[in-house]
């Protein structure tokens, strides 16, 4: 069997910059929410058997507690953050398996799946529906593989190597060093892509990169001015590493059978009509008898 599990806050996000603007006869705002329903269901229609989609129920997490300028909800569009809500409803009521996270963040969750799913033997391939760098860290082999769907590719191990220059295991190292505008941190001063993939090339994690430029196995421009940057700004550089690490541990299913597509609940009949969407019912009532 392949596991698939799906970035929602990504595809809520993708899906309200992309779509125009619907409201339902309630009043409410629901492209977003119709897009990325639909988007779940060809998933299915492609053939998914197995599949949870993580969420950021709030946008806050432990991770704001440790850095004051880490992500959070503020600055988000009113119509876009009124529909993060629904969209788990909806989801749940097509039958999907949906982590809402709290105290965690949806990455974390996808983390996690991938954990789970890994330790399963009958699984052949985990398919991690997000281009978000932070998931570079889960990709293992092409077991586990990173699957950018709007633009139809995978990233496997070799391929975070092309793209970062080091191995899935340095990407929290790699982002301490360089920072993630996305996340709120901006790493070490000095440092970019070209000597952190460098140095981390060579030495994986920060812990093993020697305290001295002279040490130094690997040819770095500036190299005696970032290794001083490292140590004078070693504790912050432990917190990125930190901030970018993923939670394997967050809450989720704890069998892989639990993710197993079964077809849509009674509720869905309510959101279809919510959603202005009647096609939903069939659609996902023929899949289903497909199984």
């Amino acid at each position: 069997m392949n596991v698939h599990l799906v970035d929602g806050t990504y595809e809520l996000f993708r899906h309200y910059y992309a779509l125009p603007s619907r409201v339902n006869a309630a009043g409410e705002e629901i492209a977003a929410v119709r897009g990325v329903v639909g988007s779940v269901l060809a998933l299915l229609a492609e053939g998914a058997t197995h599949l949870a989609v993580a969420t950021d129920h709030v946008i806050e997490s432990f991770r704001n507690e440790l850095w004051p300028g880490y992500k959070d909800g503020s600055g988000i569009d009113p119509p876009l953050r009124s529909q993060f809500e629904p969209l788990e409803d909806a989801l749940r009521a097509l039958g999907v398996t949906v982590w809402a996270m709290v105290r965690y963040e949806a990455d974390d969750a996808l983390a996690a799946g991938a954990e789970l799913a890994r330790a399963d033997e009958r699984v052949e391939r985990i398919f991690i529906c997000t281009p978000d760098k932070d998931l570079a860290q889960c990709v293992e082999g092409r077991r586990i593989v990173q699957l950018d769907r709007r633009r139809g590719r995978e990233l496997d191990e070799a391929g975070v190597r092309e793209k970062f220059g080091v191995e899935p295991a340095s990407i929290p190292d790699y982002l301490a060093l360089v920072g993630d505008a996305a996340d709120g941190f901006p790493g070490l001063p000095g440092w970019g892509a070209r000597s952190a993939a460098a140095v981390l090339a060579r030495y994986l994690h920060l812990e093993d990169i020697p305290a001295s430029a002279a040490d130094w196995e690997v040819p770095v421009r500036g190299a005696a001015k970032l290794a001083a940057t490292l140590q004078a700004s070693w504790e912050q550089a432990l917190l990125f590493r930190r901030l970018a690490t993923l939670v394997r541990e967050a809450p989720v299913n704890r069998e892989v059978d639990d993710l197993r597509w079964r077809g849509p609940e009674p509720a869905l009949a309510e959101w279809a009509e919510r959603l202005e969407a009647p096609e939903l019912i069939a659609r996902s009532g023929e899949l289903a008898a497909a199984r």
